[in-house]
């Protein structure tokens, strides 16, 4: 089993330090979640409030004491200061940007990882965030299915062009030559996995769900797929807490490939540890090999 780790609301020097200590500790995936910014006194809820799926932050998601970064930026910092783990977005906000723009940045650190980058991505929740920024939240699906039309011709290579309902744009160029970057839908609901069956590489679930949902996720995404007539490689990425040997345990002999802890359940500087040795030492008892030197 592969085992990735989850970081949300850290300073950008922070997550450089864990990604280092967890490249060296053997970790398989380092995912970012964002948000661009707090949206003040906002109302709108995430999609795990409520339901099945198990939120892992108490409070508000996105609150004024949270820290908030750039993913793109800060997973190419981190691909400079690591050299085997894989980076993945867990997940960016694809309708809040242009998808030429996106494009070019995900090519970019594509390139910088040396072929280490997972673009998850998702069409957002916080209503108030589309509000600030001028783009209309009822549009937000759309935006997403044509951004990645967009970003698929632009990763092929030579020139293209787009005439779509919220795209349009004579014919252009990001790179002579293909750049393949994996895309990982995120989301739970009955349209999002319709939709990663159909769209993406990959899927990487909405906030911690248990087990028994966990399965029930993964299984319907493989009968979509295998509806849909799609035989190609596709990773599940689920997030499990604790981050204790019996839950891996439980989630390998249920058949799962790739699962991901969080961060803080692994990593606490300036509680009197040594946060790298602490790292280590949890990697050791998850079953994970340090990496080779």
């Amino acid at each position: 089993m592969r085992i990735g780790i989850s970081a949300y609301d850290m300073t950008a020097t922070g997550l450089l330090d864990l990604a280092s200590a967890a490249d060296a500790a053997g970790f398989d995936t380092l995912w970012l979640g964002e948000h661009l910014f707090l949206p003040v006194a906002y109302e709108a809820e995430h999609p795990t409030s409520g339901g099945d799926a198990h939120k892992h932050h108490t409070g508000p998601v996105v609150s004024p004491e949270t820290e908030l970064l750039d993913p793109l930026v800060e997973l190419a910092a981190v691909a400079g200061a690591t050299r085997r783990i894989r980076l993945a977005t867990g997940i960016f906000i694809l309708p809040l940007r242009h998808p030429l723009a996106t494009a070019r940045a995900a090519a970019t650190l594509q390139e910088v990882s040396c072929g280490r980058f997972l673009f998850g991505v998702g069409f957002g929740w916080l209503e108030e965030e589309f509000d600030a920024l001028g783009i209309p939240f009822d549009e937000r699906v759309g935006r997403f299915e044509e951004s990645i039309d967009v970003m698929r011709a632009a990763w092929a290579g030579g020139p293209f062009e787009h005439h779509g309902r919220h795209f349009s744009f004579d014919t252009v160029q990001l790179t002579t030559r293909p750049v393949p970057v994996p895309l990982i839908l995120g989301g739970n609901s009955p349209r999002a996995l319709r939709r990663a069956a159909r769209l993406g590489d990959g899927w990487f679930s909405s906030g911690t769900p248990d087990l028994d949902e966990a399965q029930r996720l993964r299984d319907e995404l493989h009968r979509l797929r295998h509806d849909a007539g799609r035989t190609d490689p596709f990773r599940v990425f689920v997030r499990v807490e604790p981050a204790d040997p019996a839950m891996i345990e439980r989630y390998a002999a249920a058949g799962f490939d790739d699962v991901a802890v969080w961060a803080d359940q692994l990593w606490a500087p300036g509680r009197g540890t040594d946060p790298p040795a602490a790292l280590a030492a949890a990697a050791d008892r998850l079953g994970i090999a340090p990496a080779a030197r």
